[in-house]
């Protein structure tokens, strides 16, 4: 088995016997694993900065965790991984497959989305630790992806992949309470939206999406689009077509993910997971097409793998992005572009590790003894 992984992803594994009376039922048939393999170590899907306490929150979707480190932590070459502050998780968090995070600047309350299986928005304390339970949770949609939130009306917004939408909610909203209003329809051009901004100072929403389209109700009307940025007045609701949208072959867009915007200039940081990158667009208030990005952050000194988060520290000029491919995040100078080192990076795994990323269909290996293909998901 582990010459079938790359590298040294198998050190990074764990193997298991599955006891007989752990059985799993499927298609009328029960199937007893023989073995289960567990990938060890965080991926972390998406990154927020507290700037008040000069903290780092990472949101771990495989362990279902987040994990607290100061702002200046920088992992040394040599060593194994930084150690965290703080770490929120356990059946009491009931985090999961955790997608999307925000970190309110009034009270550090940190907000962490569920997508695949959660179906939960969850708020915690700036200061939990451990395996505690929420302040509060709000039962969302299923899929949802991102978080964003208009601070100067309290209005929190998700993304939802599919069927797509985006939900608004009162800031403070728990349990079962229902959205303000909905962004959802043909004409919305939402197709399996994920990452989210807002621009309070123009009054703007920013949407990206992969460009996969599908009506829901009717088999066969799958189709793929290219991915884009749609762009929407704040505060509208409904089947309303975008303002603008940037998209196109240019746009070097692959799988975007998470947003951040930096309220003072307006440039757009966008986690382009697939690409390997971070595209930066800039004249956001009026820019459409087939357009190139401003500035684009690749390359193999950046060390991004896979990155799905970013975050936007204007107080220090920082960029930091998180990496769902080998349990880091890497801090840059905010204007940087190019294939440059990071400032500093930080570590849950030793520096040549890759992650698996079970949740999704990114690791594939093949056996050529059985003639099996293992596909982790």
């Amino acid at each position: 088995m582990a010459s079938l992984l790359p590298g040294n992803l198998f050190a990074a594994l764990q193997l298991q016997r599955t006891p007989a009376s752990a059985a799993i039922v499927r298609a009328d048939r029960v199937l007893t694993p023989e073995r289960t393999i567990r990938d060890l170590e965080p991926t972390y899907s998406a990154i927020a900065l507290d700037l008040r306490t000069n903290e780092v929150i990472l949101q771990d979707n495989n362990l279902w965790s987040y994990r607290v480190f100061n702002r200046l932590d920088n992992t040394p070459p040599t060593a194994r991984f930084t150690e965290p502050k703080r770490v929120v998780s356990g059946d009491k968090t009931e985090i999961q497959f955790n997608n999307g995070l925000y970190v309110d600047p009034k009270n550090g309350d940190i907000y962490s989305v569920e997508s695949d299986t959660g179906d939960r928005l969850l708020v915690f304390a700036r200061d939990a630790k451990g395996n505690v339970a929420p302040k509060r949770l709000l039962n969302t949609p299923h899929r949802a992806y991102s978080i964003a939130v208009d601070e100067a009306r309290e209005e929190l917004y998700v993304s939802i992949e599919y069927p797509a939408e985006i939900v608004v909610y009162r800031k403070t909203a728990q349990g079962d309470d229902k959205p303000l209003r909905r962004i959802a329809g043909a004409r919305t051009r939402l197709d399996a939206p994920h990452g989210i901004a807002i621009d309070e100072k123009n009054q703007l929403l920013y949407v990206n999406h992969w460009g996969q389209a599908a009506d829901y109700r009717n088999p066969g009307t799958g189709r793929f689009n290219d991915p884009g940025i749609n762009v929407y007045p704040l505060g509208v609701s409904g089947d309303v077509a975008p303002l603008r949208v940037i998209e196109g072959d240019r746009t070097q867009l692959n799988w975007p993910g998470n947003m951040a915007l930096d309220p003072d200039s307006g440039d757009l940081y966008i986690a382009n997971d697939m690409g390997h990158s971070v595209l930066v667009f800039t004249a956001m208030t009026y820019v459409r097409g087939n357009v190139p990005p401003s500035r684009v952050i690749k390359g193999p000194k950046t060390g991004l793998s896979y990155p799905t988060g970013v975050a936007v520290d204007t107080k220090n000029q920082e960029l930091w992005v998180s990496n769902l491919g080998n349990a880091s995040a890497v801090a840059f100078p905010l204007k940087a572009k190019g294939d440059i080192a990071p400032l500093r990076i930080l570590r849950s795994a030793p520096a040549n590790h890759q992650s698996l990323t079970f949740g999704r269909t990114a690791g594939v290996a093949y056996d050529p003894n059985r003639q099996e293909i293992l596909v982790p998901n």
